[in-house]
């Protein structure tokens, strides 16, 4: 893996023209010891992202049916495409049978859940796998693990995500909330599992510094994650809200027919609905926010609360979730990939880690740990 540190590393990066595989290419082009190959569907659309980020080269390629020819001759291939919801591990077996390292920003439940099953062939043609280098779980366990670091134990675990609605969406996010919503999600309350509908539980959220945003349940990783890698006494939640009233409560509205089985699912209408949403982008802010609240144990078993807010204005929101994956990236292309076998990007990275990043895009971040009694800009 050292030769990675005397040259370039060669990055594949699949969906490089949607929301936020644009934004991990726009971060990863100023990377020195990178060279990055845009890759996507559509070819006018990677030529004009290409020519944009200064004439990158560019692959026309569709995830579903990507071999390992086609990543032949590159270090690391990044899938930022979507949706994981109901996705099949086409780039991982191509992946693994090039010989080459993986790396994806998975939010999709069984997706992520499965990526043990790859452990063993990773292994055998000596790469790694990576799942979930995204806000979660890479960066969210990131935060908890420094929030907690010397608790005794965990009692909660709240996570919120609050995009501003001017924020640029996909079609891929749309159809990754609507594969959930009104379904059946298995959730962790009072200490056991339970099933709620996916965008019930609607509540009004106060966020420090941003104010109150709508949030309702929502069907991830993060759920299964949280409870195997901190085991919260009480309970381990994820919500996630839109600004407008109109768009988060029409929504949790349109979710009655998949509750009452009329209708199997909203995934179907994500053109539309998108369409709709579109039509309010001019509504609302640019302010997007994410949030992190935690209560347990302390050192000395006295009761610790930790809060951790991030505020991203002028829509530089979209941009968390590739800062893991950027992380991820340095860490090839100076020498230190993961060893060989797949894995979920949890506790794999440090809250400093990201840092510089959130400096250079103008995001603030702010957190407080009670039992330490100490209040941090930067946690």
């Amino acid at each position: 893996m050292g030769f990675f540190a005397m040259a370039d590393l060669r990055v594949l990066l699949i969906g490089a023209t949607g929301v936020f595989g644009s934004r991990l290419a726009e971060r990863a082009v100023r990377e020195s010891g990178i060279a990055l190959t845009l890759a996507a569907r559509d070819r006018p659309k990677l030529d004009a992202l290409a020519a944009r980020l200064g004439g990158l080269a560019v692959r026309v390629l569709d995830r579903e049916r990507v071999t390992g020819a086609d990543l032949a001759g590159f270090d690391v291939v990044v899938d930022a495409a979507g949706p994981f919801q109901a996705s099949a591990p086409t780039v991982i077996a191509a992946a693994i049978a090039a010989g080459v390292h993986y790396l994806d920003l998975a939010d999709g439940r069984e997706f992520v859940a499965a990526i043990g099953n790859h452990d063993a062939a990773a292994k055998a043609a000596g790469v790694s796998v990576t799942c979930g280098a995204s806000s979660i779980p890479a960066l969210s366990h990131a935060v908890i693990d420094a929030l907690t670091a010397g608790w005794t134990s965990i009692d909660t675990i709240r996570i919120g995500i609050f995009p501003g609605n001017r924020a640029p969406r996909g079609l891929a996010v749309v159809q990754a909330i609507l594969s959930y919503v009104g379904r059946p999600v298995r959730v962790w309350r009072g200490g056991t599992w339970t099933i709620v509908p996916g965008w019930g539980m609607t509540q009004r959220w106060t966020v420090p510094g941003v104010g109150q945003r709508w949030a309702s349940v929502c069907d991830t990783p993060e759920q299964d994650l949280l409870v195997a890698r901190y085991a919260p006494q009480g309970s381990a939640e994820f919500f996630a809200g839109m600004e407008l009233s109109l768009l988060h409560l029409g929504l949790a509205l349109l979710s009655l027919p998949i509750r009452w089985r009329w209708v199997h699912s909203l995934r179907p209408a994500s053109r539309p609905l998108l369409a709709v949403a579109k039509l309010l982008l001019p509504f609302g802010s640019d302010v997007g926010a994410m949030d992190v609240i935690v209560h347990g144990r302390g050192a000395y078993g006295g009761p610790a609360n930790g809060r951790w807010t991030l505020r991203a204005d002028g829509n530089r929101g979209p941009y968390v979730p590739v800062l893991a994956a950027l992380t991820m990236l340095r860490r090839f292309q100076s020498g230190h990939a993961p060893a060989p076998g797949a894995r979920v990007c949890a506790g794999m990275l440090t809250l400093a880690e990201s840092e510089s990043d959130f400096a250079a895009l103008g995001i603030t971040t702010s957190g407080v740990d009670i039992d330490r009694a100490r209040s941090m800009h930067k946690l």
